[in-house]
């Protein structure tokens, strides 16, 4: 187990390192749990990259979000990580507030590092790299179970919003890098 902490001011991203060190090094899968999905592209091309050699790469999201401008913005990635053969699935009971990355029963970690902008480049932020350790079974189990409260994001739920609300949430996503 590693501690490691995240600061805006030393230029280097150790949090969004280290989830790209897991799905770089996956070999069968990573599955992910955030509250917020606001991408930038390299993160956006690297979960695809993983689900298209063959990786499982599955992100729980929320059903229920906190922050309704945040949740929209997230939802605009949805079709490009779908088709991209990411699986999405939300939490069905409400919302979800862990940021977890578990991977081939041996590497995960757990912290404060959401998959947006302002959390992985302007916060300070910490977590703990694990791996070859009892924890990491117990998180993939954890994630093991929230997911049976969770429901696809299908290709016909995606496809189901109108065209007011993807324009709406498209423009949101101008201003990404600022929620």
């Amino acid at each position: 187990v590693i501690p490691y902490a995240d600061s805006p001011f030393d230029h280097e991203n150790v949090g969004e390192e280290v989830y790209f060190h897991i799905l770089n090094h996956a070999k069968k899968y990573v599955h992910i749990m955030t509250p917020y999905l606001i991408l930038d592209n390299e993160m956006l091309t690297t979960l695809i990259r993983a689900a298209k050699s063959g990786i499982e790469v599955i992100i729980i999201m929320p059903h229920i979000p906190d922050k309704w401008y945040a949740f929209a913005v997230a939802k605009t990635y949805y079709k490009e990580l779908i088709e991209g053969g990411v699986q999405i699935y939300e939490y069905t009971p409400g919302f979800v507030h862990a940021k977890v990355f578990v991977s081939d029963d041996d590497t995960a970690t757990v912290g404060t590092i959401n998959l947006d902008y302002r959390s992985l480049y302007h916060h300070f932020e910490n977590g703990c790299f694990m791996t070859d350790c009892d924890a990491v079974l117990d998180i993939r189990n954890d994630l093991e179970a929230t997911m049976k409260e969770c429901r696809e994001v299908t290709e016909k739920y995606r496809v189901g919003r109108s065209a007011y609300l993807r324009l709406g949430q498209l423009f949101m996503r101008l201003f990404a890098g600022l929620l």
